[in-house]
């Protein structure tokens, strides 16, 4: 009965180490996850330059950054360091930032030292700076919820909300703190 057992013994062992083997073998390597495919850019642009036209061939806004990225499958574009120039009948806004992030709805969100400089002379209003703000490309409005400074040729505004309707010239701050006004 000893040689009964000693076989049995080994094949009992045999099982183990069979069923047992590929625990032990796993390897190391991380197996990459489909979020983290999905959340690499199908597309990649240094020192970028754009001119987008409306339906009337005439200019809606022009983008250059330092690096943007297109996340197609994710439904936006991200933006580093941009500069978007946005053209309207009467007025032409230039909005700076650290970033920028542009969703598919043509909606645009600016953070990180936002400045929104109108380029047409003799405005009453030649800055806005706030650190993030919201702007809409087809209805050619500002929005932010962040304390915003306002700038002008005899004044200086701040509060906190902006909206803004770029087409018909019109800045709003949801809540006004103060207003200085300059000597000429």
């Amino acid at each position: 009965m000893n040689i009964a057992r000693i076989l049995l013994s080994i094949v009992f062992v045999c099982c183990m180490v069979w069923l047992w083997y590929p625990y032990f073998n796993q390897s190391t390597d991380t197996i990459t996850s489909e979020d983290e495919i999905i959340a690499t850019p199908d597309y990649t642009a240094v020192a970028l330059k754009q001119t987008a036209y409306d339906e009337q061939g005439k200019i809606s806004h022009k983008v250059a950054a330092a690096k943007m990225e297109l996340y197609q499958q994710l439904g936006f574009t991200f933006f580093e360091q941009p500069i978007f120039t946005i053209y309207s009948d009467q007025q032409v806004w230039q909005v700076r930032a650290k970033e920028a992030t542009l969703y598919e709805n043509d909606q645009l969100i600016f953070e990180g030292d936002v400045v929104a400089k109108n380029l047409t002379h003799n405005g009453m209003i030649e800055d806005i700076k706030a650190e993030n703000i919201n702007v809409d490309i087809d209805k050619m409005t500002m929005f932010s919820k962040q304390p915003v400074t306002l700038t002008g040729p005899n004044l200086k505004i701040t509060g906190k909300g902006l909206k803004a309707d770029l087409k018909a010239e019109i800045v709003e701050l949801t809540n006004h703190t103060r207003t200085i006004y300059y000597d000429q």
